[in-house]
């Protein structure tokens, strides 16, 4: 079988997007089966601080959407996505309709995908928020450092022109 990573780069982009596709309409078929099928056994969900993450294994995930479904009546949109075969990535935008509830939470996620199989590997969600007063807004149990991500900013701060000095 010929490695994901090795695909003509147009059809890995097709595969990448109907992957995620698969994986929203099982979500929103609440079908625990559909949604791991989607995912290296291994994957990994992340999210913002205070929503019990991260979600580890394929079942873990599709079993935790399929309890929001029943719960809350949960229901997802995709609004855009973008696959970007040359990294094995895919960025979304989507909105999750909480329809017992009332109300709806927007967002979007970045995929990584696994270069054998080309399933899900990695799920990092951000949402649409106001600013709650912490100091560091980031995903509980990410490894920034590792994933190569700044820790500091890139400019000196203040800015030399800046008038609260």
């Amino acid at each position: 079988m010929t490695r994901f990573a090795d695909l003509p780069r147009e059809e890995q982009r097709t595969r990448m997007e109907a992957t995620i596709r698969a994986y929203f309409q099982g979500c929103n078929d609440a079908d625990v089966d559909a949604m791991a099928a989607t995912f290296h056994p291994d994957a990994v969900h992340y999210f913002p601080p205070g929503i019990g993450g991260p979600w580890r294994g394929a079942r873990t995930i599709g079993e935790n959407w399929r309890a929001l479904v029943m719960r809350i009546g949960s229901a997802w949109s995709i609004e855009r996505l973008m696959a970007e075969p040359e990294s094995l990535q895919a960025v979304i935008e989507w909105t999750h309709w909480k329809t017992a509830l009332g109300g709806y939470l927007r967002g979007d996620e970045w995929y990584r995908f696994d270069p054998e199989t080309g399933l899900i590997t990695e799920i990092r969600a951000f949402y649409a928020a106001t600013s709650d007063g912490r100091d560091e807004v980031t995903l509980e149990g990410f490894d920034y450092e590792a994933e190569g991500y700044h820790l500091v900013p890139p400019v000196d701060r203040p800015h030399p022109d800046a008038t609260d000095r």
